[in-house]
This record gives C-alpha cells, sequence and structure tokens, in this order.
C-alpha cells in the first residue's frame, strides 16, 4: 500500500481522545473516484507505523475538491503522534492541507510567553527568548530565581488553529496602575496575578483591550517561551505579575524537549503549584477584577480615539 502522504505530527493530549481531520484537495488514487484511506499512527518518530484500531477513512468522490475526513484515537500519556494515510491506490497528486490535532475536552494548557517579551531580572529588562538556563529573573517579591530551562514551542497556523488557542494579547496598561508597561503577549492559559488571584488571560479577554491575537498577526507559524524555575513562581513581565511555568502538561510537546530530559530526565521532578486561586473562565474571575478590568477598556478606547 503506497504512501499517500505524512502530514500530521503533534503532541498527544495526556488521557484523552484526540481528534484530527484533513481536507483533501485535488488528488487521485488510482482511476476510480472512490477508494479507502487506511490511517497509520506512529509514536516513535515513523521507525514502526500500526494502523489506527477500527480506522479506515472512506472518502467518496475522491476527484473532488475539499473532501473531508477525520478520525479520534486515543493517545498513550506523555506521547508524540504522526499519522499518515495510505491507499491501495496509487501516489497521489497534489498536496493535502490539514488542521492540528485538538480536544473539544482538554485546552491546551501552555503557561508560556510570545518573543520579545521584556522579562525582569537583576540586571534589567531581558527578552524572553534571550534568557539562558542559569540567568537570573525576579520573582514579584524581589528574589532572584535561577532559569531551569527555557522551553520553546513552534505553533503552525498554517492549517487552521481554534479561537481558544489563539495567544492573548493584554494592551498596555489594559490591568490597572499602568500595566503592563507595554503590549504584553501570552498563552490564553498563562495566569496574571491580580488581587491576590491567577487570571488566566483567556478568561481576561473583552474583544477591546485584552483580545485574543488574530491569525494575520501571528504568521504561518509563531515561537511561544516558557520559563521554568526550580519552584511555581510569580514573576515580572512587562511591568505586570506573571505566573512561570507549572508542569500539568507534558514537556514532550516542546521543540527543545531533548534538552530538558538529557539535564532532568523525561519526567522531571513534580512540582507545586502556587496556593492562589486560579480562575480559568469569566464566570470565575471575581467581580472587583471585572469591574476594574472593564473600566480601563473604556479609558484605554478613549485614549485611542483622542490619539486618532
Amino acid at each position: 500500500m503506497p504512501l499517500l502522504f505524512i502530514n500530521f505530527r503533534n503532541g498527544a493530549l495526556d488521557n484523552d481522545v484526540g481528534t484530527a481531520s484533513a481536507t483533501f484537495n485535488s488528488f487521485e488514487i488510482g482511476d476510480t473516484p472512490t477508494a479507502a484511506l487506511t490511517l497509520q499512527t506512529s509514536h516513535d518518530g515513523g521507525a514502526t507505523w500500526t494502523d489506527v484500531a477500527t480506522t479506515t477513512v472512506n472518502l467518496p468522490n475522491i476527484l473532488g475538491l475539499n473532501q473531508q475526513a477525520s478520525w479520534t484515537y486515543t493517545p498513550l500519556p506523555n506521547d508524540t503522534y504522526e499519522f499518515r494515510v495510505v491507499s491501495q491506490g496509487q501516489n497521489s497528486s497534489g498536496e493535502p492541507v490539514g488542521n492540528p490535532l485538538t480536544s473539544p475536552s482538554t485546552p491546551a494548557n501552555f503557561v508560556c510567553f510570545m518573543a520579545g517579551t521584556l522579562v525582569a531580572t537583576p540586571s534589567g529588562q531581558a527578552a524572553v527568548e534571550t534568557l539562558a538556563i542559569g540567568d537570573m529573573v525576579l520573582a514579584a517579591d524581589g528574589r532572584a530565581v535561577p532559569v531551569m530551562w527555557l522551553g520553546r514551542q513552534t505553533v503552525s497556523t498554517m492549517f487552521g488553529m481554534t479561537e481558544t488557542r489563539h495567544p492573548v494579547l493584554i494592551r498596555a496598561g489594559a490591568l490597572g496602575n499602568n500595566l503592563p508597561v507595554r503590549d504584553l503577549g501570552v498563552t490564553a492559559d498563562h495566569a496574571m496575578l491580580i488581587d491576590g488571584v491567577l487570571v488566566q488571560a483567556g478568561a481576561l479577554v473583552n474583544g477591546s483591550s485584552i483580545i485574543r491575537m488574530p491569525l494575520a498577526d501571528l504568521g504561518d507559524r509563531f515561537t511561544v517561551f516558557h520559563i521554568e524555575t526550580e519552584h511555581h513562581e510569580i514573576i515580572v513581565a512587562e511591568g505586570a505579575a506573571t505566573e512561570t511555568f507549572i508542569d500539568n502538561v507534558t514537556r514532550r510537546r516542546f521543540d527543545n524537549f531533548a534538552e530538558f530530559a538529557a539535564l532532568y530526565g523525561a519526567e522531571g521532578r513534580p512540582m507545586d503549584e502556587l496556593p492562589q486561586p486560579r480562575a480559568m473562565s469569566l464566570r470565575q474571575v471575581p467581580a472587583v477584577i471585572r469591574a476594574r478590568i472593564a473600566a480601563h477598556a473604556v479609558l484605554l478606547a478613549g485614549d485611542r480615539a483622542a490619539a486618532a
């Protein structure tokens, strides 16, 4: 059975059922307008391939454009999967496109900064991507803590991205007290410490002063960075108090996981989360915080209108 393409690669979602889908754009399989495509998966970098259990993808009218196919799979914890499709017909022509693996029930849970974010260090501000293992960053209480690892993940947007996974842009001044001092870009699950509550950025989105970054601004791919310290800490980014990485997701999803594994072992050490309560959705955000964010959104909108 010849290989049609290898198109999907993503970190598995821990203990969850993932879904994947593809749109096939104008390719042929033999001389027939229908064909059975068998999905195969590999979790060892393509060294071995096995058919996905009970899954055969049948595409009627394969000669047409934009034919959809989807499938489900149950991943092993902390693993990475590649998918490929094989056929009993001949190899395809044309290029398929597809969507990254998604899960309707489990968020990405990445605690990452966008490139260019300025992080407070004992010697001044440093762009997050320039930090290295052993560098010191400032905790919000003034302590200097060493960077244990700087995780790096490249995210592709070529095949689309669900809106809830878009990074969040917190405009300068949106949190009050002129914070952050510059626009701050973080992943949606990255929490800011506000009035003693860890509020995830996605829960703060209001469409004006705090927005989900549009795909047009992200390009075909972008890179996010997480700062891991010995303990889950509150550090300072663009003047605002925000969290470091916490290991409630696998580090295997990061481009430089091999570096972490060589230093600390594949699983690392267990970490304790910060004691502050966490607000993961708008309704969990205390009313006083919601009111403050809303008030500053109005002020910032007025400032932008006056400057226009």
